[in-house]
């Protein structure tokens, strides 16, 4: 038999199921039962449209420092896929992949998987067998019907709800608000750093006893600008370091961050130097995200309004500069609009890619769509389109001046170009 690479079966389970996302959990929790999959140590599960990705890297970076071995499953990856399965702080290895995706495949019978499943499931059962002390697994879409909510969370956060993926979670934030509570269970810490959480999310924890912790009500944050302080239901952490993490919204995520290490205060103990040094030390690559080096590059994985938003808002928070080049990719379901009129005001040369995928928006849409707003000033719009992000980001690269700005944001697709073309050293 012939034996496969991990990048065959990556391959292999791109195209052996005809529908990318499809939605429900029994196929997925037959073939978990069949493998054995389980958790004997604390499990904390992460939610939310935004905030997710920040969420986790903390909570591995704080309880990394306090000497625990952790397994993060986050998504999705920039460079290679083994970004999603981390193990003590390192991606897992070619090997250790394979040999799951076998054990998948082995026990899967005739039930069909999506990639995200069978990937899921192969990492799931990867961290089930690697004695660790805590599993973070952060959600993909949505919550309720996902495919890590098979499992069972001992905590659980959701960081923010807002409008995305409204064609498979519903087109309002007390929908979308309901499938993201979704990974909530009776009896378990059920963790909402939303400063204005909807009522279904608060509803549905209420009625199948979730032990609900809201901001504002349950614990909350304070501080100047030099340091801030967290107090909880039992617990008050002060003097600590801001998250090395940029963006206006980290300190929510933080927050979360430290209620969940409260609800798990007593099987996994974590002092205060740890907190500190895993906020310094956290990492995660796309989220505001500012590279060393003239002009300026920010990366950001910003594909919703509400991230939009948020980076709309840490690119005013940010220094002078003449020019601002905006580098952007996004998908076809995406609220286009609400995205660019988020960042129209901090942008002054637009720089559309196509992206890599059918379901993606063509960069002449996304200028069709950024002119349909402007026709009375079309003539003064500096608007470009580009076939790859790496030409793209090329592009403002040799008009952009020492002391302007490049911000590359959208898809993960947009980022992961640049990045792929920064690594390779074509820039």
């Amino acid at each position: 038999m012939h034996l496969m690479t991990l990048p065959e079966w990556l391959a292999l389970l791109e195209n052996r199921h005809s529908k990318v996302i499809n939605m429900g959990l029994e196929r997925v929790s037959q073939v978990k039962e069949r493998v054995g999959i389980a958790f004997s140590c604390p499990v904390i599960m992460v939610a939310g449209t935004n905030g997710k990705g920040s969420t986790c890297a903390m909570l591995e970076s704080i309880l990394l420092q306090a000497g625990y071995r952790v397994g993060l499953y986050i998504k999705p990856h920039f460079l290679n896929f083994n970004e999603r399965a981390r193990i003590g702080g390192e991606s897992a290895g070619d090997a250790d992949l394979v040999e799951n995706f076998e054990v998948i495949e082995a026990h899967r019978g005739d039930v069909p998987l999506t990639y995200f499943e069978h990937t899921t499931l192969a990492i799931l059962r990867l961290f089930s067998q690697a004695n660790l002390d805590v599993v973070i697994l952060e959600v993909g879409l949505g919550g309720r019907l996902d495919a890590v909510n098979v499992i069972d969370a001992d905590v659980s956060i959701v960081t923010s709800v807002d409008m995305d993926h409204m064609d498979y979670l519903g087109d309002t934030r007390e929908k979308i608000g309901l499938e993201k509570a979704g990974i909530f269970r009776p009896g378990k810490a059920a963790i909402c750093s939303d400063p204005v959480p909807p009522q279904s999310l608060i509803y549905h924890a209420q009625t199948i006893g979730a032990d609900l912790w809201l901001l504002g009500r349950d614990f909350n944050y304070s501080g100047d600008k030099q340091q801030w302080n967290y107090g909880g239901r039992h617990q008050r952490r002060h003097a600590l370091a801001y998250p090395s993490l940029r963006g206006a919204n980290q300190l929510l995520n933080a927050t979360a961050v430290l209620a969940a290490l409260e609800v798990l205060r007593d099987r996994l103990p974590v002092g205060a130097q740890e907190v500190r040094s895993g906020f310094v030390l956290v990492d995660l690559p796309g989220r505001f995200q500012v590279l060393p080096g003239r002009p300026t590059v920010v990366l950001d994985v910003a594909h919703n309004p509400h991230a939009a938003a948020t980076l709309a808002q840490n690119l005013s928070n940010m220094g002078f500069h003449p020019t601002t080049f905006a580098v952007f990719g996004a998908m076809q379901d995406k609220d286009i609009d609400g995205i660019l009129a988020k960042l129209k005001p901090y942008v002054d040369e637009w720089y559309f890619t196509d992206l890599p995928l059918p379901r993606a928006a063509s960069a002449e849409f996304l200028r069709q769509k950024l002119l349909a707003t402007e026709i009375a000033v079309e003539s003064q719009i500096k608007v470009q389109t580009f076939p790859s992000p790496m030409d793209a980001y090329a592009n403002a690269q040799s008009r952009a001046a020492e002391n302007d700005r490049i911000v590359v944001f959208g898809s993960f697709l947009t980022v992961a170009g640049v990045m792929h073309a920064r690594k390779n050293g074509n820039f």
